[in-house]
């Protein structure tokens, strides 16, 4: 038990580590519309539910959601994509606002924002309606302004975290993402971190180089087929265009132990580093099992099937034959075959074809499969729900595994917080969105701010300043470095909640601290900076801001008060006309004697230089207090 508890916290302490990491998503973004309705009768022209609209609601979809989804994690999320001008391009702007996402997304008039629309009645989708078609393609003035967006949200992020940033690339097929965009991301690869994909059709991408590529079963057989007889190509070169007569979708086949379409493995192709899966519950048959469901499998072959549609990959009643998007395998040559085992045989050549280093087949409801440089898979295990639970759920594992890498957690520790974050988004119908203070909690650490929902992002921020303002509380809202907490600080804080119901502390993050006072601060990282200021019973919570000035956070929170420490009139205090316009009173606090953190740092280096030649330092007693 005291072993889980601690890998509870390790896992914790990553969640805690991505806070406020500067990511930059672009691709196929889309609106999810979801139609509620009630049903209890037929209509007389045809054997169809009469349906009554009860509710509606709209949700960012696709690399829309992802980026949703990296906000209320806790990252800095910014998204380029094309967005129509239109009713569907409005909402979607208005759900990137309600999380916090940067939108940096390009108009593109003439060309309609796509589109998902369910109708549902008892909780089960009824049907669905597709509009946004891939041969909506970007004229070249769209394509330029595109490019544009990328170049100046990279340089943007750049500037406000002091740090390359992370790249998640979502291309769905829907024609945000042409040549001439995927030629520049591979070409300023450089710029990037580390590099995240989501691609219906990996060919497409083998030039990027990606730290991680998440495929579904789907897409990662779609490659195999393509790649049959093949060698990886080696260098960065980029696949723009299909190859002549290779079908959109399929036929893909794959053989465990077999090139598909063919009779055994490329003399070529790589191999996992181990045949056995990552624990025995992936192979039932032992350790001579794969050997011989291989040689069973490369006799009587694998049969393939075009799918037409979007469709998802599932197993059938018998639990024995796999089939979806493009793709039937027939796995009955042996007992205990499915898709985690097929997976986990052929990852060191979605690799190599990939030029990824890490591959994550997702398997829907069975979890998930991940690969890395040393060989050794490593299988998750999700919770089985109804379909209308798991929209998104995908986006979710995507920006938690990237948010983990780009935090340089561990991959196995990357890959059981993925699949946690995929996991507690499906309670309910809807797009799958995960918050950071949920992961916490099922972390178990309320302790860390969770159970009361101190440490916040601030997409999540903002969705909590309005409850609270709908609940008739008046917000105080403060901001500062923070970087050692003493006692003046608290003082300072616990007058400051006097002046409202809640308060809202605002904590410039590592970058902007050393930009406001030099490079040897803060002497406290961010991480520990927040997580004193959430164990404060007067501090309600807890956001961090990249940019030198809290001008940003003041409009998203609106405060009813907005707190300073000083002994000048309110009138001198920057933000002060800012905050009157949005309807909101300043207030400075004096300063509390004997405490400043500058005067503390200073006792400590006398106190260091004093002991290193014999001498007892002398106390300052000249000291004052304010938020640094």
């Amino acid at each position: 038990m005291a072993g889980g508890a601690a890998e509870q916290r390790r896992l914790a302490a990553v969640v805690e580590g991505w806070l406020g990491r500067p990511v930059l998503i672009v691709g196929d973004a889309m609106l999810d519309e979801w139609r509620f309705a009630e049903s209890d009768r037929l209509c007389r022209e045809a054997p169809a539910p009469v349906l009554t609209l009860r509710r509606r609601i709209s949700a960012a979809g696709g690399a829309a959601n992802t980026a949703v989804n990296v906000a209320t994690l806790g990252g800095r999320s910014v998204l380029v994509a094309p967005v129509g001008a239109d009713v569907a391009g409005d909402e979607l702007h208005d759900c990137l606002d309600r999380a916090g996402v940067w939108d940096r997304t390009v108009n593109q008039p003439g060309r309609p924002t796509p589109v998902k629309r369910r109708m549902l009645a008892g909780n089960q989708i009824l049907l669905r309606e597709d509009s946004g078609d891939p041969d909506d393609a970007l004229d070249d003035d769209g394509v330029a302004r595109l490019l544009t967006a990328l170049d100046c949200a990279t340089e943007e992020l750049r500037a406000a975290g002091g740090e390359a940033p992370t790249l998640v690339v979502c291309d769905y097929g829907l024609g945000a993402l042409p040549a001439p965009v995927r030629a520049w991301l591979v070409v300023h690869r450089e710029r990037y971190a580390t590099v995240a994909l989501d691609a219906h059709d990996l060919a497409d991408w083998r030039g990027l180089a990606p730290t991680v590529v998440t495929p579904s079963f789907a897409e990662a057989t779609r490659l195999l087929a393509r790649t049959a007889g093949t060698r990886p190509a080696p260098g960065p070169e980029l696949h723009l265009d299909h190859p002549d007569g290779d079908p959109a979708d399929g036929p893909s086949e794959l053989t465990v132990g077999v090139s598909p379409g063919g009779t055994g493995p490329h003399p070529d192709t790589p191999r996992p580093a181990a045949t056995e899966p990552a624990d025995s519950t992936a192979d039932p048959t032992g350790g001579a099992g794969l050997s011989r469901i291989e040689a069973r499998l490369s006799r009587i072959g694998a049969t393939g099937e075009p799918t037409p549609g979007e469709g998802r990959v599932a197993m059938t009643g018998d639990g024995l034959t796999v089939t979806g998007t493009g793709v039937t395998v027939n796995a009955t040559a042996g007992e205990g075959v499915d898709r985690a085992v097929l997976a986990e045989s052929r990852l060191a050549e979605l690799r190599a074809h990939t030029g990824a280093d890490v591959v994550a087949v997702t398997l829907d409801t069975d979890g998930a499969v991940v690969g890395g440089a040393d060989g050794e898979p490593r299988r998750s295990h999700s919770t089985p729900v109804p379909a209308s639970h798991a929209v998104g759920a995908g986006d979710a594992y995507l920006a938690a595994m990237t948010l983990a890498l780009a935090a340089d957690a561990p991959l196995p520790t990357a890959a059981q917080l993925a699949q946690l974050a995929a996991t507690i988004t499906v309670s309910d119908t809807g797009t799958c969105v995960c918050r950071r203070e949920d992961l916490l909690v099922a972390l178990g650490t309320p302790g860390d701010g969770a159970g009361h929902r101190a440490l916040v992002g601030t997409g999540e921020l903002a969705t909590l300043v309005e409850e609270h303002r709908r609940a008739g509380r008046a917000i105080v809202f403060t901001n500062g470095c923070f970087d050692v907490l003493h006692r003046g600080h608290v003082r300072y804080l616990e007058q400051a909640r006097a002046l409202g119901d809640l308060l809202v502390v605002a904590v410039n993050s590592d970058s902007s601290v050393r930009r406001l006072k030099g490079p040897d601060r803060p002497v406290n990282p961010v991480e520990d900076r927040i997580a004193l200021l959430a164990a404060l019973a007067c501090v309600d919570h807890v956001v961090v801001f990249e940019e030198d000035s809290p001008a940003g956070l003041i409009e998203t929170v609106r405060p009813d008060v907005y707190v300073k420490g000083g002994d000048y009139p309110p009138e001198m205090v920057p933000e002060a006309p800012l905050v009157r316009r949005l309807g909101g009173q300043v207030r400075t606090l004096g300063y509390v004697p004997d405490r400043s953190t500058s005067a503390i740092i200073d006792r400590i280096r006398a106190h260091g230089h004093e002991t290193q030649h014999g001498h007892e330092p002398q106390t300052d007693t000249s000291l004052t207090s304010k938020p640094s």
